[in-house]
């Protein structure tokens, strides 16, 4: 019994972290149940550090600049490069009392080419009104990494871990987070297996190149309405990026997300406890101590109502397409209209 309480306590970061991205999915919609059979639809045009680390030596990582970029058209607009005001937005604004940030991210990690973070998402708790704010980062806003120049804001981390990632959020939007937590993408297709797969609440169907069994001529389709969804395609329909937006990406991680916190509230969780944590241990990295997560445990019933919770994103209207020199394309950050978006999300109770 002592054992089982040990694993209990010690997987329940595991538990937060999907309560804690609830939040990034309030407003997410449920449609009709449908379920994919593989037919092709048509794609819309507008369409503490205790654990076992995997992520590799910084050094090793390739900067992003000299990759071959995954977006091929080529933008008609060459805009003048918008950089953050000389005077700090955020002056004179103080955070909520208690206040707690969490930067939650998913690793794209390789044995070969390193990672980026492809999944990024900052999470603020407020413990005195028991209300949560997520704001979604884009992975390819092009942004002031210190000491490396302008590069995609998922190469921070992997450039110089959560204290260069804290520096860059810094930088360019005037804030630091407290916590971390990193995943690869082989954990949650673990973790959703072991669970027995989910149920994804698909707002809008998703049509593109995969190599999943249920594939047609190499094309998978989902949605829209609730799929079940193995490990597997979970991932695909996750990170799936030819027929969508980067935009279109963050809203399907988010579904995913909550169909895994849905799940973890109906599962049988002490009998999944050691098997769910070894999956948790090998493949998460986390600086929350024990005591920090036990004072916010309690507060995972009430964040997951909607009511108390609060999304946010970057928008495609607060950024603006453009190719580097490199030939990288990216997205410029428009910092007039990130600021007043982080200031509701960051700063108001």
């Amino acid at each position: 019994m002592k054992k089982i309480k040990k694993l209990f306590l010690r997987s329940i970061p595991l538990v937060l972290v999907a309560v804690f991205l609830l939040s990034a999915c309030s407003e997410i919609s449920s449609a009709n149940i449908s379920q994919s059979n593989g037919v092709i639809n048509e794609v819309p045009k507008d369409a503490t550090a205790t654990l076992t680390p995997f992520l590799p030596v910084a050094s090793t990582v390739t900067p992003l600049a000299t990759r071959t970029p995954l977006v091929t058209n080529t933008p008609t607009l060459t805009p003048t490069r918008l950089t953050p005001t000389p005077l700090p937005w955020n002056y004179g604004l103080e955070s909520p009392e208690g206040q707690v940030r969490f930067a939650i991210f998913g690793s794209d990690y390789r044995p070969s080419s390193g990672f980026r973070t492809d999944v990024i998402m900052i999470v603020s708790i407020n413990p005195e009104e028991k209300t949560a704010t997520v704001v979604s980062f884009p992975r390819d806003l092009y942004v002031t990494v210190p000491g490396r120049g302008e590069q995609r804001i998922n190469t921070a981390f992997s450039y110089g871990g959560i204290e260069l990632f804290n520096a860059t959020m810094q930088e360019n939007f005037g804030f630091q987070v407290d916590y971390f937590v990193i995943t690869n993408f082989t954990g949650f297709v673990n973790i959703i297996d072991n669970l027995g797969g989910i149920d994804v609440n698909a707002t809008a169907n998703l049509s593109d190149k995969c190599d999943l069994p249920f594939a047609v001529n190499g094309y998978c389709s989902v949605g829209p309405g609730t799929v079940h969804m193995d490990g597997r395609t979970a991932l695909w329909y996750a990170r799936s990026r030819y027929s969508t937006s980067d935009f279109d990406r963050t809203r399907r991680a988010q579904e995913i997300i909550l169909a895994i916190l849905n799940r973890l509230l109906r599962f049988d969780v002490i009998s999944k406890i050691p098997s769910l944590y070894n999956i948790y241990s090998a493949n998460v990295e986390t600086n929350i101590d024990l005591a920090t997560v036990l004072s916010l445990a309690p507060l995972a019933p009430t964040l997951a109502k909607s009511e108390n919770t609060r999304s946010f994103a970057i928008s495609v209207d607060q950024t603006t397409a453009y190719r580097t020199p490199s030939g990288g394309a990216v997205l410029l950050p428009n910092y007039d209209k990130i600021y007043p978006m982080l200031k509701e999300a960051l700063y108001t109770p």
